[in-house]
């Protein structure tokens, strides 16, 4: 894999996205069958996502956060802690995803947007290698980097506790 990675960033350095380079690793390992673990605030990127994959000849199976429709209540969250009180909310399921993407026979599994905490269950739980597409930052257009780079005005509170 470390192999297949370093032939990956030397074709690619400073000339592709991160999208071509998943391609390019996927393709180097050998793997065929792909599988994304979507948040469900990405099904339209998901959708591209599967499309592009597809183009380049692979299988893929993707799995929404919210599969299995748990409500929150069910591990003990109050209703109260809920972003909307008094409305049905299914827990993001990153088990469940991981789960679903062993059973289809994923090779490498690709996060598209999960919250935190929620990507990692899923990389804990994953069978298959796991990368990052999308890391989830609503506030930041999901550019996380973005507050490394505005610590000196933007988010300069940042810096103390």
């Amino acid at each position: 894999m470390a192999i297949a990675a370093a032939k990956t960033e030397g074709r690619s350095y400073m000339r592709w996205t991160r999208v071509e380079d998943t391609i390019d690793f996927a393709r180097e390992m050998g793997y065929t069958k792909l599988g994304i673990a979507t948040c469900i605030g990405f099904m339209a990127e998901d959708r591209i996502l599967r499309e592009i994959l597809a183009a380049h000849g692979f299988e893929v199976v993707s799995v929404c956060c919210k599969c299995g429709a748990v409500p929150k209540e069910e591990i003990g969250l109050l209703d109260s802690e809920k972003a909307i009180p008094g409305t049905f909310e299914p827990i993001c399921n990153p088990v469940a995803q991981a789960k679903i993407l062993e059973g289809a026979g994923t090779e490498l599994n690709i996060l598209l947007g999960l919250c935190v905490g929620h990507d990692t269950l899923f990389t804990k739980y994953s069978k298959a290698p796991v990368t990052t597409l999308v890391a989830k930052d609503r506030i930041t257009c999901h550019n996380p980097n973005a507050v490394l780079h505005g610590t000196s005005f933007y988010y300069k509170r940042l810096l103390s506790p």
